[in-house]
């Protein structure tokens, strides 16, 4: 096996959408970045595959949103809700003051590769696949550059920065010995898919009854179904049989009962183990963490990919200056904490005051239910189904393309 250093200003870990907006901002402001993707092409199934207002308007910013939406896509302006016999709308895309008052539905694997033929364009832009980070450079204390293993062999990597985008299981901050606050969550999600119909509704709907939360997310020719357990509750459900989650997909769904046979084993149900956390410190010297690698998000809200981006853009404005002109500091990468930091934690807290207050005990009801007042209120007054359209929306502290294109 062979070993090979390259040299780089900025070496990105994670072929992610942080990863991958990170690397083609930097690019496009004159850096040059390597991007790492430890798989061979970015299909995996079940990843979360929203694309809110929020990084639509960036796509804007960059003259890049009518290729985006040229791709195939969903759109869903409201977002609605069944709660035991009731349905209402819990959230209003519409009025936000952007260009797209909608939040897409795109497989992730195609917003990740337009993020990729977009890099391409900018000879800064390196993207290897198959590159999976396995340890740091340091020198004297300070992050030098990245390890990585590749079917040809080590590749190391010097550069003057080194950023962790690799996800909530990142080895980056592993490596880095990074502090992690684990926040916790009360479950965990079920992936699947299920052949979608001409005559099924069109909205993205989730259903809560009978102490079950199933949620379906309309991707053309099938649905993207979730349905949510207690945390560590997969055994049981293995234990009871598929044809007993057959048969409760059936309940809470009727219209799908002949349909659920399409679940013919586990194997077509994929498991997300949700993780709520983050970094008390983001940053040490030549390594910057962002993303998931910073704070693992909740399902909740389908929030995770956006503020993601949103560090990503941040990250560019801030230190794309100091890459450039080699005149980085610590100071500046403890800047883009203090940028995104209240963000997070504001996220984060709706999140867990949902998912305990609210999913929660919905998941430790077993008879029929009655939506809550603040739900009733939302589907009684249009108006106030604007507030979670924001935040769901845009979110606290939307970020906008500062960095020029060079």
């Amino acid at each position: 096996m062979l070993e090979k250093t390259l040299t780089t200003t900025c070496a990105i870990a994670g072929g992610g959408p942080a990863g991958m907006m990170l690397g083609l901002l930097l690019a496009r402001a004159g850096v040059d970045v390597t991007v790492l993707e430890k798989h061979g092409d970015f299909l995996r199934d079940f990843r979360g595959d929203t694309i809110h207002p929020s990084t639509l308007e960036v796509m804007h910013e960059l003259g890049l949103l009518d290729g985006l939406l040229a791709r195939p896509h969903q759109k869903m302006s409201e977002v609605g809700v069944h709660i035991g016999d009731e349905h209402l709308t819990a959230a209003d895309f519409s009025h936000l003051p952007t260009r797209c008052k909608f939040v897409a539905f795109m497989p992730q694997w195609d917003f990740l590769d337009f993020l990729a033929e977009a890099g391409r364009r900018y000879p800064g832009f390196h993207l290897h696949m198959n590159a999976e980070a396995t340890g740091l450079l340091e020198d004297a204390g300070r992050v030098a550059g990245i390890r990585a293993a590749t079917p040809d062999g080590t590749l190391d990597i010097r550069a003057d920065l080194v950023v962790g985008a690799d996800g909530r299981g990142s080895v980056v901050r592993e490596k880095a010995g990074l502090d992690v606050l684990d926040i916790g969550a009360p479950f965990d999600v079920l992936w699947m898919r299920l052949t979608r119909r001409a005559d099924d509704a069109l909205e993205t709907l989730g259903r809560v009854d009978m102490g079950h939360i199933f949620i379906t997310i309309d991707r053309g020719d099938y649905w993207q179904c979730a349905f949510v357990i207690g945390k560590g509750e997969l055994e049981d459900w293995k234990t009871k049989g598929i044809e007993a989650f057959r048969e409760t997909i059936a309940a809470l769904q009727p219209h799908m009962a002949d349909r659920t046979g399409e679940l013919r084993s586990w194997d077509d149900v994929k498991l997300l183990t949700v993780k709520v956390d983050r970094l008390r410190e983001w940053a040490r010297d030549g390594l910057l963490c962002i993303g998931d690698a910073a704070h693992a998000m909740s399902p909740v809200g389908g929030v995770g990919i956006n503020l993601a981006i949103q560090d990503a853009v941040a990250a560019a404005n801030i230190l794309a200056g100091p890459l450039r002109q080699k005149r980085l500091t610590l100071a500046d990468l403890r800047a883009v904490q203090r940028r995104r930091d209240f963000p997070t934690r504001v996220t984060q807290g709706v999140q867990v005051f949902i998912q305990n207050r609210v999913l929660g005990p919905a998941l430790r009801r077993k008879g029929r239910m009655k939506a809550p007042l603040p739900l009733k209120l939302l589907g009684r007054f249009p108006l106030l189904r604007r507030i979670p359209g924001y935040a769901v929306g845009l979110g606290v502290r939307p970020e906008h393309v500062e960095v020029e294109e060079r």
